[in-house]
């Protein structure tokens, strides 16, 4: 006698358990980037490409390191760090998307400025356009610890509502999941 029979002669409804169900939803493709310049004409691309991997609808996180991370940091703000040389790298890197540089034809901020204006002509979002929309869309913006340590930097050094700054090991985790990771 099966259980069915005897269920049967009980007048007992026997349920099947229900099959496991294989979780269907797609999982959003990653993109990791790594600003690891803060010149103006790399921190565009890193935020063109952050934005637009959003829009595709792409989970994306920009690990800022060293040059990158001045990229996140406020305007005027002065390195408040007791090393000398802490201080220097600051007064010398003032950071902030208002005070990037050009890596090439800088021309002592001249280039900078060049570059700036003709992009506003041609319609093109500012690099602080551009951190917001990445910010209003979901990227993941990661400052570096370790960066932020060797540079005298705190979490109050940088732009409002940023994570908790992390390590290398957290981007090299994300970069195994991702079917984008970029050095730029």
């Amino acid at each position: 006698m099966t259980i069915q029979d005897l269920a049967d002669a009980a007048d007992v409804v026997v349920e099947a358990p229900a099959p496991e169900m294989e979780d269907t939803t797609p999982q959003k493709e990653k993109m990791v980037l790594i600003a690891a310049s803060g010149d103006l004409d790399k921190a565009w691309p890193v935020l063109i490409l952050a934005t637009t991997g959003a829009a595709y609808g792409m989970e994306v996180t920009v690990f800022f390191t060293f040059w990158g991370l001045s990229i996140l940091k406020k305007p005027d703000v002065k390195i408040s760090a007791d090393d000398w040389r802490q201080k220097l790298l600051g007064m010398f890197n003032p950071g902030s998307t208002e005070n990037l540089k050009l890596s090439k034809l800088n021309f002592g901020g001249f280039g900078a400025k060049f570059m700036k204006d003709l992009a506003d002509e041609k319609h093109v979002a500012s690099v602080q356009e551009l951190l917001e929309l990445a910010i209003g869309m979901g990227v993941k913006l990661w400052p570096c610890q370790m960066t932020m340590d060797l540079m005298g930097m705190s979490k109050e050094d940088m732009i409002d509502d940023l994570p908790e700054p992390v390590g290398a090991g957290s981007a090299i985790s994300l970069m195994k999941e991702a079917s984008i990771s970029l050095f730029i």
